[in-house]
């Protein structure tokens, strides 16, 4: 059972396969089994569609049942693969091939993984799965980190996962050409819970604190202010402070598995900060 991106090419079905172009490319393979340079490809061309998932429809197209088919394509020798996108033949190889000079044309035409992981990422956020889209933008950093698209897709999730600081240090690397009016909105929204996060009781509690350093009850309460304006990778470390001194103190121990609990699997804070406690508590 072939998955639906690789298909038989027959006279009832070819038309809505090439009209299907338009949204994925279609690579069609015309074979006989009096060819058995075309018949030997077919593994690597399978090969080659379970790589790209879908990004491309493989379309083997048997000559020799469908030959009114392949007449009407003007095939003259076999193996012969074409590309078709928009409904028109794009580009195509005649002759024995192999899984490499196919895979060149492809890379001509189609986007790379890395751009495809992005895609689905973007697909993700579209739908308000921020979340599930941040590991994927993680994924490919290495490959589309400098691209200004990709800054700013990242930059937005770790806003809308309350990553403000994360947020803030990768618009601090965004190019002026890529500073659009999604850019702006974001640095609006760090701003935005930058002075939220900066209340006078908060400051006042600081100064306290920076008065008393080994005052517990003066840390866990400023952890617990910090934690209600979304400071929470400052309200982590004062946690994790009280408890390298005393792991007897039962407040800090829920607020903070509290915190890690509202931060989520996904959050790289909460990532470090749960071994942090795991290690002190094993």
């Amino acid at each position: 059972m072939h998955p639906n991106y690789i298909v038989e090419l027959t006279e009832q079905n070819f038309q809505p396969i090439l009209e299907g172009s338009v949204e994925t490319p279609v690579l069609i393979h015309f074979w006989a089994q009096m060819s058995p340079e075309s018949t030997e490809i077919i593994p690597a061309l399978e090969k080659l569609a379970h790589e790209y998932a879908g990004a491309f429809t493989l379309a083997l197209l048997n000559c020799e049942q469908q030959q009114m088919l392949a007449a009407q394509f003007g095939v003259r020798a076999l193996p012969t693969i074409a590309l078709f996108s928009n409904g028109q033949p794009v580009d195509g190889i005649a002759g024995p091939q192999t899984e490499d000079t196919v895979r060149e044309m492809l890379v001509r035409h189609l986007p790379s993984q890395d751009e495809m992981v992005f895609k689905n990422a973007l697909a993700q956020m579209a739908e308000g799965n921020y979340v599930e889209a941040l590991p994927l933008l993680k994924s490919v950093e290495a490959a589309l980190g400098e691209n200004g698209q990709f800054k700013l897709a990242i930059a937005e999730c770790f806003v809308e996962t309350q990553q403000f600081d994360l947020a803030e240090a990768v618009l601090a690397t965004v190019l002026m050409q890529d500073q659009d009016a999604q850019y702006k909105a974001l640095v609006a929204k760090v701003e935005l819970h930058k002075q939220a996060a900066d209340t006078p009781e908060i400051r006042e509690l600081q100064n306290a604190f920076e008065a008393d350093p080994n005052n517990h009850d003066l840390a866990f309460e400023l952890a617990v202010q910090f934690s209600q304006v979304n400071r929470q990778e400052e309200a982590l470390e004062l946690l994790m402070g009280i408890l390298r001194k005393d792991m007897n103190f039962g407040e800090a121990k829920k607020t903070m598995m509290d915190i890690l609990a509202a931060l989520g699997q996904g959050n790289e804070i909460a990532a470090r900060y749960r071994r942090q406690l795991y290690s002190l508590l094993y």
